[in-house]
């Protein structure tokens, strides 16, 4: 496997990458036009986008990066393994390049939100807003929620937004400085 950039010119890898998105995340891209309106816009100049392919030349990892706070917080948006092709390191090995492009590019954070808008953790299906510390402070994985992923790789709650996905179902934002030596 090896990690590169998305080119605009490669079709065959943006229409993996939008299908990817359909198969995996079909609540938010339902359809290719959708996935495909996404694709283009992470090949915009203020963006990272990287593919991480395999020896054929197949997709099985994408991972998207928008500059914001004049450049000095990234957001990771979106990452995306094929599901044949998780727990194999290709989710980690992308969010890494992606620290290294931002570390490149004098970013000093990197931030993702991470819904939870299928009762995953506990904190959905409450009301956040009587003790929102508290409920961060003890949150729980019920069902394999990808905020663990995230904390294995050093990033850390800084924060959710309640009923973000409607009453009950927050987006919880995580953070972590890549400014920092060790921070990958």
């Amino acid at each position: 496997m090896h990690i590169i950039d998305l080119r605009p010119e490669d079709l065959a890898a943006r229409e993996q990458v939008a299908q990817l998105l359909v198969d995996i995340f079909p609540q938010a891209w339902p359809d290719m036009g959708a996935a495909g309106d996404e694709v283009n816009a992470s090949l915009a100049p203020d963006r990272v986008s990287r593919v991480a392919m395999d020896g054929q030349q197949a997709v099985v990892g994408w991972i998207g990066g928008i500059r914001q706070y004049d450049g000095h917080v990234w957001e990771l948006h979106p990452l995306v393994v094929r599901q044949d092709r998780r727990e194999q390191g290709i989710g980690r090995a992308l969010v890494g390049d992606l620290e290294e492009r931002v570390r490149e590019r004098h970013g000093l954070t990197v931030w993702l939100g991470t819904d939870d808008d299928a009762d995953q953790t506990t904190l959905s299906g409450v009301d956040l807003y009587s003790n929102v510390g508290a409920h961060i402070a003890g949150i729980r994985n019920l069902a394999r929620h990808p905020y663990e992923f995230y904390q294995k790789l050093g990033y850390v709650i800084v924060g959710v937004l309640p009923d973000a996905n409607g009453i009950g179902r927050p987006d919880i934002y995580m953070a972590k400085p890549v400014w920092r030596s060790g921070s990958t």
